[in-house]
């Protein structure tokens, strides 16, 4: 029986939606986990909820744009548990929008968060897994862009398939089977992505469109669940978890 008795898990973005449906599975699962998210008093009241439940889990204020809040993630993991087996990249923005409005605030936002906040966990976490020799990563990353880039996704689906290819690339570069690497891509997903939408139609038409299609941000959980619990010779390199009737 595969199991997730032992594992150590941060997860960022782990204040409401997918990210706080994972913490919520993996602990339940018998996973040791510390949340990570910029609302400290939402991370801690989730991980409160887990201890009453019986589970273990920590939490960390971090904002994923500032490497140093990254290092501060994995060693309160390390600190607390003794070793940190997964990281799980959550954390992500979308406030899209057509090119030619030249948002440019937004599109830097969505790089700082979505792939400078990939890439600062994996630079905080990347040492301590060859050092420990074994760590897995997990980063969740979506379908916009797999098929044709949606109108005024382009910048979101961009820095998505930019941590698409950073996996792949680390995923050649560590064929000793120290690290593992899963990036999984939810299409529509019943969270709060649409809050960071400055575009008050887009941002409606999202919440309609999540609102219609949308799965549970445990469908994702379970995507994350399965990746994690595989045997440390099997990887998962990537999974798609959208709606049925999502073209």
């Amino acid at each position: 029986m595969l199991s997730l008795h032992g594992k150590v898990v941060a997860i960022t973005g782990a204040s409401g939606g997918i990210g706080e449906a994972t913490a919520r599975l993996l602990a339940g699962r018998g996973a040791e986990v510390v949340l990570a998210a910029r609302r400290g008093e939402r991370i801690d009241a989730i991980a409160r909820d887990i201890r009453e439940a019986g589970g273990r889990a920590a939490t960390c204020v971090v904002d994923v744009t500032r490497a140093g809040d990254l290092r501060r993630l994995v060693s309160t993991t390390t600190g607390q548990y003794g070793r940190i087996d997964v990281l799980v990249n959550n954390a992500g923005i979308a406030p899209i929008s057509p090119l030619a409005d030249l948002d440019t605030e937004g599109w830097s936002a969505m790089i700082d968060v979505n792939l400078r906040g990939m890439l600062n966990g994996v630079a905080a976490a990347l040492p301590v897994f060859r050092e420990q020799g074994a760590g897995h990563l997990v980063s969740i990353v979506s379908v916009a862009g797999l098929s044709g880039v949606s109108p005024s996704m382009a910048v979101y689906a961009a820095t998505k398939n930019a941590v698409r290819t950073i996996h792949e690339g680390l995923r050649t570069e560590s064929t000793d089977g120290v690290v593992r690497t899963t990036a999984i891509s939810p299409g529509y997903v019943r969270t709060d992505l649409a809050d960071s939408m400055a575009d008050p139609h887009l941002r409606e038409l999202t919440r309609e469109n999540m609102a219609a299609v949308g799965i549970p941000p445990e469908a994702v959980a379970r995507a994350v669940a399965f990746a994690v619990e595989q045997p440390d010779d099997v990887e998962i390199g990537e999974i798609n978890v959208r709606p049925t009737v999502q073209a």
